[in-house]
């Protein structure tokens, strides 16, 4: 079994994707995992049940906070990072920015900084094999026409203040590689979905709507087309890049699985339907469009290419597979999202530009 004994540690791993790729570690690997997480109010740590005290920690701290940082790196040796950690709601950017530039930016730059530190500290073998992996967005490339797939080489385009603060923490990954040496790699990944993604993101969001049986608004004419990713098979490809990538590589992982928002959510009402039907007939009643999210890309579309030729990665899920076991996932845990709404999310509509200044 890989990484037996070993330290690493999983920024933002109380988050959705984070939580996933500690799952991973920690069902797959001999690994001692490290959760390195603030724990703001998109965490969850009833989403890692299988944690113990003999191989995982959760370390409640900031990663702009680098005294903190420090001294995880020196209590533990970490023998890989993975990034994760980073605000990630486009809309929630649009409204508040600032929160984004501090946590994606000040904190990739603090996590860098002590990283580096203690990789230079580190004898040989072990400095051979550290290795630093920084998890970020194919929304850093902005928008595509009807045809084309972003690949590792298109050129950086973001339009959204989240997109934007993606862009800054790879450039600067690329920057600690080029400049100090530190063995990273970035990853760039198209939409995830799946178990415990937390309630404001378009499907879970459908998906509880759906069961309520209120209004499902769609954006703009629904036609904004993504590239949806089963984050179970991203965790996967996180570790393989992590073992096996080169160091100053980027890998784009992408599902092949491109689906316009108001395809998305008609086969939600399909799926809610075939499991649990409604009181008022079919869910695609429930369909109403609303005003569009300022900067809205219209198409993503992941080429996935190097990482399934360099390391061998193919997506087990196809759409449909993934999104019938995430219906399947809400439905059967209830207790989990229902906890998240009674902690006071609110889903109310955010993201039209009005607070930008005072963010």
């Amino acid at each position: 079994m890989s990484h037996q004994g070993d330290a690493i540690f999983v920024t933002g791993g109380a988050g959705f994707i984070g939580s996933a790729v500690v799952r991973h570690l920690l069902d797959e690997t001999g690994a001692f995992v490290v959760n390195i997480d603030k724990l703001t109010y998109a965490s969850s740590l009833t989403s890692i049940p299988q944690a113990t005290p003999a191989r995982y920690v959760l370390a409640h701290e900031d990663v702009c906070n680098g005294q903190a940082l420090r001294a995880l790196f020196d209590r533990y040796q970490p023998a890989a990072v993975m990034h994760l950690a980073a605000e990630s709601h486009v809309d929630r950017s649009i409204d508040g920015p600032g929160e984004f530039i501090q946590t994606n930016v000040v904190g990739t730059f603090t996590l860098l900084q002590e990283a580096l530190r203690h990789f230079r500290r580190l004898p040989e073998p072990r400095r051979r094999s550290f290795r630093f992996l920084h998890v970020s967005t194919d929304e850093v490339f902005g928008s595509l026409g009807e045809h084309g797939l972003f690949t590792e080489a298109t050129a950086y385009a973001p339009n959204s203040p989240y997109s934007a603060s993606k862009a800054s923490s790879d450039h600067l990954v690329r920057a600690w590689v080029a400049t100090y040496g530190l063995p990273a790699l970035i990853t760039n990944c198209s939409n995830n979905y799946g178990p415990y993604h937390f309630p404001e993101k378009l499907i879970p969001h459908m998906i509880i709507r759906g069961l309520a049986e209120e209004s499902l608004p769609v954006y703009g004419d629904g036609r904004n087309v993504r590239d949806w990713l089963y984050v179970g098979d991203h965790a996967r490809a996180l570790r393989l890049v992590l073992e096996r990538g080169r160091v100053g590589e980027t890998y784009n992982v992408g599902g092949r699985n491109e689906r316009s928002n108001l395809d998305v959510v008609e086969q939600i009402c399909d799926a809610l339907d075939r499991l649990h039907p409604g009181h008022g007939g079919g869910r695609r009643r429930l369909i109403s469009f609303v005003a569009d999210r300022p900067g809205h890309d219209r198409r993503y579309a992941i080429d996935a290419s190097k990482l399934e030729g360099e390391l061998g990665w193919r997506a087990e899920e196809t759409f449909e597979t993934g999104l019938e076991k995430t219906v399947r996932w809400y439905l059967a845990n209830r207790t989990w999202w229902e906890a998240l709404l009674r902690k006071g999310y609110a889903a109310n509509r955010v993201g039209l530009g009005g607070m930008a200044a005072s963010g």
